[in-house]
């Protein structure tokens, strides 16, 4: 059973708005290829909204980053990006439409593990974190690690050239 999407608590939900500040004062450049800047559109109100995502994983030569539905499936920015099928990123540069695709479980297991790999420094907080978002004990093993990106689903977007439709 999927947990619940947690509630966040005032001073976190201005901590997760401060790199939407720095994107909006120009300064996006300064949170380099490990953030990115997700602009999409709302499935039933049709308004634009933006929010900052963390790269799990970037492609310098494609473009495509990875990040992760902290919130899980029913996380808003995913369910109107999945009903869009298209959204915009923004690496500091200004938004480009960017394809979307979902990663399967065994990928996006492959995504988590490189991301640990890469940043050991970090897996203390990271594990207690994950854990918290997915409502039980992440240990960092295989086969939590395929149950957690499960829950917690991957996404990977990928600028297109100019010219490139969304859909094409």
């Amino acid at each position: 059973m999927a947990a619940a999407t947690p509630s966040i608590p005032p001073w976190l939900k201005a901590l997760y708005a401060a790199p939407n500040a720095l994107y909006d004062h120009g300064l996006g450049r300064l949170l380099g290829h490990r953030f990115l800047r997700l602009e999409h559109v709302g499935r039933r109100s049709g308004r634009t909204y933006t929010a900052v995502v963390e790269a799990l994983q970037y492609d310098p030569v494609t473009g495509e980053a990875v990040v992760m539905a902290g919130y899980g499936h029913g996380a808003d920015w995913l369910r109107n990006v999945r009903a869009a099928g298209s959204a915009r990123v923004e690496f500091a540069h200004g938004p480009r439409p960017a394809s979307v695709r979902l990663l399967d479980v065994e990928e996006a297991a492959g995504v988590l593990e490189g991301y640990e790999r890469r940043h050991p420094v970090l897996r203390p907080a990271l594990r207690p974190y994950l854990s918290s978002l997915a409502g039980w004990r992440y240990d960092g093993s295989p086969e939590a690690r395929r149950r957690l990106v499960a829950q917690l689903p991957m996404v990977a977007f990928r600028p297109l050239r100019p010219g490139v439709a969304p859909h094409a």
